[in-house]
C-alpha cells in the first residue's frame, strides 16, 4: 500500500481500508481549509490503484483480517471518469469478498459533472456513502469561502447524491461567518438547506483557523474574528431548532467542537438542547481551547 502525502479520512472511517485513488482534492482553493495545500491534485493511474489493492490483499491476509470497509481517499474521489471508478469498485469487491462498503467525499462541482445516471451506477456498483462537506447553506459566505459553488447549485449535488441511493453524510463549519448577525443568517440559511437536501447524517464541526489558510490569515491580521465556545453553543442550538429532517442522524462530537453532542432527531433534540442550555449556564463543561482540534 502506498500513500502520497498526508492521508484523511471522515472519523467514522476508522476500520477501513484506505485506498488512495486520487492525490489532493481537485478544488483546493476554500479558504478554510489546510488539508490539501501541499499536494498538487492528480488522479492515479488506475494500473497503481490495481497494483496497491493487491498489497493490500496480500497485506491483510497475512493479518487474517477480512477487509469489510475501503474508503476512497484523498478529496474527492467522485472526480474520477465513472467507468474508472466503476472498475476500481468491481475490483475492490472481486478482491475482498467480505467487504460490505466503500465510501468516499465528494466534490459538488464534480457530482454535478455527473449524470444521475452515473451516480446510480456508481451506488450500484458498491459505492455506499458520500461525506459532503456543504459548510454552510448561505449563497454570500458560500462565495467568500470560495467553495466554488453557489447555494443551488450545492443543495443540487447534494440532492443528487441522495436521489442516487447514496447514503449522503454531509459536514457543515460552525463559526464559518463569524459573529454578530452574520452567525445567525449562515445558520438560518444552512438549516434550510438541510431541509431541502434531507441528508442521512448531518456533522455540525466548528471552524479553527488553520495556518497557511486563507482565512487563518484572516484572523492574524485581524479581518476575520473566530467565535467564542458561548457563540458556538448557540449556533448549535439554532441549528438543532431549525433541522425539520427526519429521520436525521446528528453528530457534533468532532474534536474542533465545544461540546460533544450525538443523537437522532428528531427524538434526541430535546436532550441536546437540554444539554446545550446546561452548558450555556455552566461553561466550565465546555472544551478548554486547548482541548480542541481537528
Amino acid at each position: 500500500m502506498r500513500y502520497e502525502g498526508s492521508i484523511y479520512r471522515p472519523p467514522g472511517e476508522w476500520r477501513s481500508y484506505l485506498l488512495q485513488v486520487t492525490v489532493g482534492c481537485s478544488h483546493n482553493r476554500c479558504t478554510f481549509c489546510s488539508m490539501y495545500k501541499g499536494k498538487t491534485f492528480h488522479i492515479r493511474p488506475l494500473e497503481e490503484v490495481f497494483e496497491d489493492i493487491e498489497m493490500a490483499r496480500a497485506y491483510y491476509a497475512k493479518l487474517g483480517r477480512p477487509v469489510k470497509r475501503v474508503f476512497l481517499c484523498d478529496g474527492d474521489a467522485v472526480v474520477m471518469r465513472t467507468d474508472a471508478l466503476l472498475a476500481i469498485l468491481k475490483k475492490l469487491y472481486d478482491t475482498f469478498p467480505e467487504l460490505e462498503r466503500v465510501t468516499s467525499y465528494a466534490g459538488p462541482r464534480s457530482t454535478l459533472s455527473k449524470t444521475p445516471e452515473e451516480l446510480r451506477a456508481l451506488r450500484e456498483a458498491g459505492l455506499y456513502r458520500v461525506y459532503l462537506g456543504v459548510e454552510t447553506g448561505d449563497d454570500a459566505l458560500l462565495h467568500t469561502i470560495k467553495k466554488g459553488v453557489n447555494a443551488r447549485e450545492m443543495l443540487e449535488a447534494g440532492i443528487r447524491l441522495r436521489e442516487a441511493g447514496l447514503d449522503l453524510w454531509v459536514m457543515v463549519l460552525l463559526g464559518l461567518a463569524g459573529p454578530g448577525e452574520p452567525s445567525r443568517r449562515h445558520i438560518q440559511a444552512t438549516a434550510e438547506m438541510m431541509n431541502a437536501m434531507k441528508p442521512r447524517h448531518l456533522s455540525a464541526l466548528t471552524l479553527m483557523a488553520e495556518p497557511g489558510t486563507e482565512l487563518g490569515e484572516q484572523v492574524e491580521r485581524g479581518e476575520f474574528q473566530l467565535i467564542t465556545g458561548r457563540e458556538a453553543l448557540m449556533e448549535t442550538k439554532w441549528l438543532l431548532e431549525g433541522l425539520t429532517v427526519d429521520p436525521l442522524h446528528f453528530t457534533c462530537d468532532h474534536a474542533s467542537n465545544y461540546l460533544p453532542l450525538k443523537g437522532g432527531l428528531p427524538e434526541d433534540r430535546a436532550a441536546m438542547l437540554s444539554a446545550i442550555d446546561a452548558a450555556l449556564q455552566d461553561e466550565e463543561l465546555l472544551r478548554s481551547e486547548y482541548g480542541r482540534g481537528l
